[in-house]
């Protein structure tokens, strides 16, 4: 069976981040033999003064492939314990669980997360969206206002070209250069391709830069480059700055 998982609004200033607890969730899947999880992405919702938020408002959100040993229900029970055992002191945690393989109207969804980009949503219009579509939601604890980042982030995920994969990609120091076919030699690197949409052959060098990340597009993991000044070099890593719209 294939899920998609969604946690948001799981922290405080002082606590650990909403990313780290959804790599945990994901971690004790596979730790308890329950099937097989993929990256986790991070997605930016609306900014907006009317949404509480711990820094960003964005929500975590990974894809599994759970075993037949272990029904959707089991795993929706763990994952609700896991949020209110571990959610920071003072957050709204939701948690969103959805068999993608029974979704009746994926489009319904996709366009719940874009709009959750664009305007403020409440936990009304999420549970009715929810409840219509026959997908798991749930709060776990203070205001429970998550629920609409936890829905919102597995439309955007359900959608393929929304937000940035967890983590940095280690490939050597900055200033370093390594060629194209090296970086898709990475376990987390589906595809490389340039900012305008150009696709660099194997051979073609690129310029490391800092916090190297990959985004989600087309449903691949695909590392962006920006171009370089010099026919060398004709490549470097996009900036954090430059990764921001994704």
């Amino acid at each position: 069976m294939n899920i998609l998982v969604c946690i948001d609004d799981t922290d405080n200033l002082e606590s650990r981040g909403t990313g780290e607890l959804a790599s945990l969730l994901s971690g004790a899947l596979e730790e308890f033999g329950w099937g097989k999880s993929s990256f986790i992405t991070r997605h930016q919702l609306l900014v907006h003064p009317d949404i509480p938020y711990t820094s960003h408002n964005s929500s975590m959100c990974f894809a599994a492939r759970l075993e037949r040993s272990c029904p959707p229900a089991r795993f929706i029970e763990y994952a609700a314990e896991f949020l209110q055992r571990e959610s920071a002191t003072g957050s709204d945690p939701g948690l969103c669980v959805v068999l993608s393989d029974l979704l009746p109207d994926p489009d319904a969804l996709i366009d719940y997360g874009r709009a959750a980009k664009q305007r403020v949503l409440d936990k009304k219009s999420a549970y009715g969206l929810a409840q219509e579509l026959g997908v798991h939601l749930s709060e776990h604890g203070g205001s429970g206002q998550g629920v609409v980042g936890a829905l919102a982030g597995v439309g955007l995920r359900l959608g393929g070209n929304d937000g940035r994969l967890k983590g940095q990609l280690a490939f050597g120091m900055p200033g370093e250069t390594r060629s194209i076919g090296l970086l898709l030699e990475h376990p987390l690197v589906d595809a490389v391709r340039g900012l305008d949409g150009t696709q660099p052959t194997v051979t073609e060098q690129v310029e490391l830069g800092e916090k190297i990340k990959t985004v989600l597009l087309e449903g691949q993991s695909v590392l962006l480059l920006e171009r370089s000044e010099t026919e060398e070099i004709p490549w470097r890593t996009c900036s954090r700055r430059r990764l921001k719209d994704y």
